[in-house]
């Protein structure tokens, strides 16, 4: 079963400010490639921290105010949110291994 919640504007507030754990969030797109890439991997993390964190994501065609509201200029941008607020912030696959993706416009 897949883990990762798909996240609507109305419901950012309760699902990702007012989380009772630590929630990572991807912002995406259903046309970028770096962001299809990115799914193997937010799966792994979504059934290993299963309980312990959430993992959302949010598609910015669908969803351009709360993209806009935090800044994303490119995706995929994920966001780590700790007690309602953005703990950390990350664009592309900044990691520097090979195959990592890269950001989309």
């Amino acid at each position: 079963m897949d883990k990762i919640k798909q996240i609507k504007e109305e419901d950012f507030q309760k699902e990702i400010i007012e989380a009772n754990v630590p929630v990572l969030v991807d912002f995406w797109a259903q046309w970028c490639r770096p962001c299809l890439k990115m799914q193997p991997f937010l799966k792994e993390i979504s059934e290993e921290f299963e309980g312990k964190m959430k993992v959302c994501e949010v598609n910015v065609d669908e969803n351009p105010g709360e993209a806009a509201k935090y800044g994303v200029r490119g995706i995929p941008t994920i966001f780590f949110f700790k007690n309602g607020e953005v703990a950390a912030r990350v664009v592309g696959g900044s990691s520097g291994q090979k195959g990592a993706p890269t950001p989309c416009a």
